[in-house]
């Protein structure tokens, strides 16, 4: 049985009043939501009661999900909402930036090259890599950065990323694309690629 129809199962046992079943969804994806509201809240215990309120709103609109996509594609739409309803209500508008770290780093395509040998040259350019790569989310729209976002760190499908933002599959590869190419462009004069080489 696969992830999602665990998920489908937890979630009917919730529907039908079970709380421990809500219990389990909460422990599986609390960590992973507070780390994606983590990219639009940035205070730690904002953050944290940001998540919280994305679980009590998630719980009480239970009765109205059909499955029609993931469970937690649904609750990570529920989070970005709350988190940027947060920063509505406090007159703050969205981060421009998302810090990532060497870890996070690694998810672009060609990572490996930022780690080949542990050298003090290597880790000067990793360091300069994710300055580069931090800097280049900065300047991205909203909708490109958390598009990127949810695919490079959350590791979404483009299906679940449609879902979340609640826009077309092509949108999402227009999006994604997009703001690969800005990051990519920022990064060739670091790493000495050409213009037909993304990294």
């Amino acid at each position: 049985m696969g992830d999602r129809e665990v998920d489908q199962q937890l979630v009917e046992r919730a529907q039908g009043g079970d709380k421990h079943a809500f219990e389990l969804l909460v422990a599986k994806y609390q960590r992973r939501l507070g780390r994606l509201i983590s990219r639009f809240v940035r205070n730690p215990g904002e953050a944290e009661d940001v998540t919280q309120e994305a679980f009590i709103k998630a719980y009480r609109a239970l009765p109205a999900f059909r499955g029609d996509s993931a469970f937690y594609t649904w609750l990570y739409r529920i989070g970005i909402n709350t988190a940027k309803n947060h920063l509505l209500s406090q007159g703050r508008r969205a981060p421009t930036s998302t810090p990532l770290d060497a870890e996070e780093a690694e998810a672009f395509e060609d990572a490996s090259l930022l780690h080949e040998v542990s050298t003090p040259e290597n880790e000067l350019m990793s360091k300069q890599v994710i300055e580069v790569v931090n800097s280049s989310l900065q300047q991205l729209p909203e909708d490109l950065r958390t598009a990127l976002t949810l695919r490079e760190i959350e590791g979404l499908s483009y299906e679940e990323i449609a879902s979340v933002m609640n826009c077309p599959i092509g949108t999402v590869r227009s999006r994604i694309f997009r703001a690969r190419e800005v990051v990519a462009a920022n990064l060739r004069p670091l790493l000495g690629t050409s213009e037909d080489k993304r990294w």
